[in-house]
């Protein structure tokens, strides 16, 4: 069993590699959609094999393995981690509660007016875990490992609002019977959980079949990456099935899938686009929710918890410095623009605002919450009082 820094030491690393990577998929993707080689990056991306586009096996097949590993951390978290009780888990509770709310009124105030566009309000209360965590390691000692911990507990509560934002407010219709076999299959997974069977493969090969019918049922198919980690069994002699699945896909999501993801969405052609593009409402709304609302509605929520001792303050930390992990939390990228993808997908206009809004307001969070979270220790004391 490791402890707990060995652990942030080992996950917080892998997270960093995982934020550079995708740092160069991102920017190897704009700038490929804006050389000579753009036709044939977006033509390939909309090359369909086996009745999907290629663009589609990736947001809703490679994706699913994602939420898969999303699933997993957060059932690991709430059993035997940061998040196993109350006390554990209050103070980013609050925190995550504020970062999704406030970015959200900061988007609705700019999109209110519009019926189209207003479906977008979720995009900016997301959190990218890698980069945000990935930026936390770039700095070292300087930051106690206790905010790391706060930051990665904030971040798996974050996922798990995404995910149940994704399921409630982005299904657009249902098809019965599919969703019945997609619960008929889940029901069959925790009877297996339930009578202690360990073997991984009975659970991932009814978890393929369960991904087809999440697909044809309406919901979007992702999901069935969170319901089939659910049912994995968490105990077991020697390490548990949960543990073993999700230390075997980990690396494969950091260092293959979400890059993937990333080089197929984050192309941007600036070709045609004017500056008048920042003066959308959607791109407004993302940006100001992203960079403004994140922090605001993160700090306030964990100032307020503090403050009325609902929550332990993070040990050896300084106020600068929670702020400083506040406004970390507004780099949205991931989950921002996946989130984006569902809000408007038929909509190319629309989802170019989402990306250059995801972008500018993720950058801009990225550069102030470092530059805050580089301040030396002897100032880091002034701010503490």
């Amino acid at each position: 069993m490791l402890s707990l820094s060995q652990w942030l030491k080992h996950h917080v690393a892998s997270q960093a590699g995982a934020g550079v990577i995708l740092m160069i998929a991102a920017t190897a993707a704009l700038i490929i959609a804006n050389s000579p080689a753009s036709e044939f990056y977006f033509g390939t991306l909309q090359q369909y094999v086996a009745g999907l586009s290629i663009l589609h096996w990736i947001n809703d097949a490679l994706m699913a393995v994602f939420f898969l590993l999303v699933g997993l951390e957060i059932k690991r978290e709430f059993l035997t981690g940061q998040l196993s009780s109350w006390p554990r888990r209050a103070l980013p509770a609050f925190a995550a509660a504020g970062g999704m709310a406030v970015p959200a009124l900061f988007y609705v105030g700019f999109n209110l007016d519009d019926a189209e566009t207003i479906r977008g309000w979720a995009i900016p209360t997301a959190t990218d875990i890698a980069f945000a965590l990935g930026a936390l390691a770039l700095l070292g000692s300087r930051v106690p490992a206790s905010l790391k911990v706060f930051l990665t507990a904030l971040a798996i509560l974050d996922d798990l609002a995404a995910v149940t934002v994704i399921a409630v407010f982005y299904t657009d219709h249902l098809l019965l019977g599919w969703l019945a076999a997609a619960a008929a299959i889940i029901l069959m997974l925790l009877i297996l959980n339930r009578a202690g069977v360990a073997s991984l493969w009975v659970y991932l090969i009814p978890g393929a079949v369960l991904w087809f019918t999440t697909l044809q049922s309406g919901v979007h198919a992702t999901l069935a990456g969170v319901a089939l980690a659910l049912t994995i069994p968490a105990s077991g002699a020697g390490q548990s099935p949960l543990l073993r699945l999700e230390h075997a896909i980990q690396p494969w999501v950091s260092y293959a899938i979400l890059p993937v993801f990333a080089f197929a969405n984050a192309g941007l052609s600036l070709a045609g686009m004017t500056w008048v593009a920042l003066k959308e409402p959607v791109t407004i709304g993302i940006v100001t929710g992203l960079f403004l609302g994140k922090q605001i509605g993160v700090f306030a929520a964990t100032w307020v918890a503090i403050r009325l001792g609902l929550a332990d303050r993070p040990d050896g930390t300084a106020w600068h410095q929670i702020y400083g992990v506040s406004v970390l939390c507004g780099i949205g990228f991931t989950m921002s623009l996946f989130i984006g993808l569902l809000a408007f997908p038929s909509a190319e206009t629309l989802q170019n605002e989402v990306k250059v809004g995801v972008m500018l307001g993720s950058l801009m969070s990225g550069l102030l919450g470092m530059a805050l979270l580089s301040l030396p220790a002897r100032r880091a004391a002034i701010a503490a009082t």
